[in-house]
């Protein structure tokens, strides 16, 4: 039963998470919410881990999600319900689109999608960042922020910020294990 319902759960986030992996983001909220599959705290984990393993970051995140509730069979039903959606769509989209792309209707829809994309994206980082740099009662998490402020700061120095993010990823560790940031 658990297969089906990841199957179905992970299927709607592939139809309706417009904007890549990041997009899934709030969907996965939801579902911490409505199954006991993974907690919002253990959301945090799985958002890094995806970002610093190789692959998509959404379908990285249902294999996760997925394996978390009913191991690899769960990973599995999870990644490939996502992925489906995704796949109909852009064969039927390949099919159809290249005739009408320059239509203003056509132009018109993705003009206005892409807001709502951004809006979903934003919502997701907004998430990410009450868990990760506020406690439960909105007290900062002052070692979190610190390295939350490092990492920005980094990125706007010319010759850091086209570091591999790897090295972003090993310097937060390591403050990690310095602060025994939790």
């Amino acid at each position: 039963m658990i297969y089906i319902q990841l199957f179905y759960e992970f299927s709607l986030i592939g139809l309706f998470a417009l904007g890549g992996g990041n997009a899934a983001i709030p969907f996965l909220y939801e579902l911490a919410g409505k199954y006991d599959w993974y907690t919002k705290a253990q959301m945090t984990n799985m958002i890094a881990i995806a970002e610093a393993t190789p692959g998509p970051v959404g379908v990285n995140m249902a294999t996760y999600a997925g394996y978390n509730a009913a191991g690899v069979l769960g990973g599995i039903a999870a990644t490939i319900a996502l992925i489906l959606p995704g796949i109909v769509i852009i064969f039927c989209m390949a099919k159809f689109l290249s005739a009408f792309s320059d239509h203003p209707l056509v132009k018109a829809v993705f003009y206005g999608i892409r807001p709502a994309v951004t809006a979903l994206i934003v919502y997701a980082v907004w998430g990410i960042m009450k868990i990760t740099l506020l406690k439960d009662d909105y007290i900062p998490v002052w070692a979190a922020i610190g390295v939350f402020a490092a990492v920005l700061a980094g990125l706007q120095v010319p010759k850091l910020k086209y570091c591999h993010p790897i090295l972003w990823f090993v310097f937060a560790a390591g403050a990690g294990i310095l602060f025994q940031i939790q």
